[in-house]
């Protein structure tokens, strides 16, 4: 039985435990102020809160309600936009109404919610911040210009906000109501979920197979992998940096460690998807989706990363490059599920580029991205490796193309000839993204992007070569 608390009331059902948290608060629940849209993640209306304990606090962060399965729910809290009433309009939903950002007003309790998110995330609220906790609302009536100056007001407010505890410093301000403040205790007397019988589905993020197989799900139950804690965390020992395989996308791109490893990861990882996306998706899903354009795989394949697969008592490890067999097929047995990759690193960190395209700079899915990890001998490439999504049925590693690059010097003319191998070891399809020349021309563009971008000065290419 999954049980959770939401908002103010703890709450326990039955129902099959790989349907929509969203169907089951409007229409179990009675509580239609989170909206129904694209149920596929891209609209923002039905974002929700969610609180899950760490220690003694709750903290919280934006997700969609379509795409989060019932059984992620287990254990949190969960606040839609009724949930936050205190008896008179918030900070939050005053800068909105002081801004004009609403006009038909359903997308606004989306808004509301990302906003409110936001305010009690234990960081630094800048304008940029408010902006970005927005990116996965759609608005089709107020141009977001009136969303943009409401954010910004809403940060001012936030100016002093208390890092180290901001869920009690609102309830103090009387921005959220005192519920808030009992959430930790309650959550910490539910007991966990029961093992699931063999050949129930296990769960990560569920972000894309809920919009794969939502009808699937909505009649079966689940397991989850989200809150297993010997999936989560990330850590760097012996020369190995290790992911778990429920670890979020937000949670890479918040990671000192990672930060420290990867100078640029953050700002790559605000490619992909938007804020309450990234919350709930997984590295491990995001594998073993397999999907050809599937943005964690590439960065990881860049890295010459390994998976380590397990059934619940054996384990072996995969290189990541042999894990893709064939479209959406996996080197991967009969039970057994990811519990993390992991890749070498070193105190001086790699040469390390992302690029994608897509037909929206963020919050898009790819038409193709490509990686590139390089280390130098001098002033030639010592190691290379080199990845590419978008142009064959899996997740690709350009292995050929990395060994002709490795010895060489960074000139216009290696790269050129490079293009060329790239260009035999790809295989892209025409599809709704894009031609397959059209693709192959975009992989050219990004493997050459990635160059300029990490040896800026160094190459003198013409426009009539790019």
């Amino acid at each position: 039985m999954v049980t959770f608390i939401l908002n103010d009331e703890t709450v326990s059902t039955v129902k099959p435990s790989g349907s929509s948290l969203l169907d089951f608060i409007r229409y179990d629940m009675g509580l239609t102020g989170t909206k129904t849209g694209c149920r596929e993640g891209d609209c923002g209306a039905c974002t929700v809160l969610v609180g899950t304990v760490e220690g003694n606090r709750v903290t919280y962060s934006s997700a969609v309600s379509c795409l989060m399965p019932l059984v992620n729910a287990h254990g949190r809290h969960i606040v839609t936009v009724e949930g936050i009433n205190t008896g008179k309009i918030s900070a939050v939903q005053q800068a909105i109404v002081d801004h004009s950002a609403t006009q038909c007003g359903f997308c606004t309790p989306g808004i509301v919610m990302s906003l409110t998110a936001e305010s009690l995330a234990a960081r630094k609220t800048t304008p940029g911040t408010a902006i970005a906790s927005v990116s996965g609302n759609i608005c089709r009536c107020t141009g977001y210009k009136s969303i943009e100056k409401a954010a910004a007001v809403i940060a001012s407010a936030l100016s002093d906000k208390q890092l180290s505890d901001p869920v009690s410093w609102l309830v103090d301000r009387g921005e959220l109501p005192a519920y808030f403040l009992s959430i930790a205790g309650r959550l910490s007397v539910i007991p966990p979920l029961s093992p699931e019988p063999a050949g129930v589905r296990g769960i990560g993020g569920g972000t894309d197979l809920m919009v794969q197989k939502a009808d699937l799900l909505a009649e079966s139950d689940s397991v989850t992998y989200i809150e297993r804690k010997e999936l989560k965390g990330i850590r760097a020992d012996n020369g190995r940096c290790t992911i778990g395989a429920a670890v979020t996308t937000s949670e890479l791109g918040h990671s000192e460690l990672l930060k420290r490893l990867l100078p640029d990861l953050s700002s790559y990882i605000q490619l992909i998807a938007s804020e309450p996306v990234r919350n709930m998706a997984t590295v491990g899903g995001n594998i073993v989706n397999a999907s050809p354009i599937g943005d964690i795989s590439v960065m990881l394949l860049a890295l010459n990363a390994d998976v380590i697969l397990t059934d619940g008592r054996r384990e072996r490890t995969v290189p990541l490059k042999d894990l893709f067999l064939a479209y959406k097929k996996l080197d991967m047995r009969e039970g057994e599920y990811i519990r993390q990759s992991s890749f070498i690193y070193s105190d001086d960190p790699p040469f390390f580029s992302f690029e994608k395209v897509s037909r929206r700079t963020h919050l898009d899915i790819a038409s193709v991205n490509s990686a590139i990890s390089l280390r130098m001998s001098g002033d030639t490439i010592g190691e290379c490796h080199l990845s590419a999504g978008g142009v064959s049925p899996v997740p690709l590693c350009l292995k050929r193309t990395a060994a002709f690059l490795t010895g060489r010097t960074v000139s216009a003319e290696t790269l050129m000839q490079a293009n060329e191998v790239i260009q035999e070891e790809i295989s892209p399809i025409s599809d709704v993204r894009g031609s397959k020349e059209y693709k192959r021309l975009l992989l050219r563009q990004l493997f050459i992007a990635h160059f300029l971008k990490l040896f800026p000065g160094r190459l003198n290419l013409k426009i009539d070569e790019l």
